[in-house]
């Protein structure tokens, strides 16, 4: 799929640029920019389209740093994600009222905190446990899943995650802060640490 989504990088290739170098930064880039994309949007045509626009606008150049490339491009995908998210929903993306601290499983806001890796959190959402997975962010509310894939799988802190949220999110979506994103993350996280240990039982019994 990302070959057939990804070809505004093929424009880029030309006889002075180094195609090694250029396969090297497409190839991180499309790394988890679907699933990036299905989680905020679900999946389907939209997520595809959705990867494309942001590889087409975010505008890498071949000699960029790839892994600023890929942060680049995420950004792109999460402004377009946002925006269509705003647009399908109005007021989904707004930030809950009344948010508080919560007496939960968690006390940071990373993955540490659940017990889970980024490598787990990979192999959770591309694996065998891909649809365990996905209907667990489907029973989320659009706000949560929005925060937990913008902060567990786009890797923005919690100011990034906010500025986005209030740039992008609609009218009412300006109220979101950095606080705010850390407690709602923490809550994701919780549950999905729920999630981890259920799966761990199930496994043993």
């Amino acid at each position: 799929m990302f070959q057939e989504t990804i070809d505004p990088f093929n424009g880029l290739i030309t006889d002075q640029t180094n195609s090694a170098d250029l396969q090297e930064i497409f190839e991180l880039v499309a790394s988890g920019l679907y699933s990036l994309a299905s989680m905020l949007v679900g999946e389907g045509e939209e997520s595809a389209r959705l990867v494309e626009e942001a590889v087409a606008t975010a505008q890498v150049s071949p000699c960029a740093d790839p892994q600023e490339a890929r942060r680049s491009c995420r950004r792109a995908l999460a402004v377009a994600a946002l925006k269509l998210l705003a647009e399908r929903c109005p007021g989904c993306l707004d930030a809950p009222l009344g948010l508080t601290p919560a007496t939960i499983c968690i006390e940071g806001d990373d993955l540490a905190s659940a017990g889970i890796s980024a490598g787990e959190l990979e192999s959770m959402i591309s694996g065998r446990e891909r649809e365990r997975v996905r209907q667990w962010l489907e029973g989320l509310q659009t706000w949560m899943r929005s925060v937990f894939a913008l902060r567990a799988v786009a890797g923005f802190n919690a100011a990034e995650t906010a500025e986005l949220l209030k740039l992008h999110g609609g009218a009412q979506a300006a109220t979101w802060t950095p606080a705010a994103v850390s407690e709602v993350f923490r809550q994701g996280l919780c549950s999905l640490a729920s999630q981890v240990l259920r799966r761990s039982e199930e496994v043993k019994k």
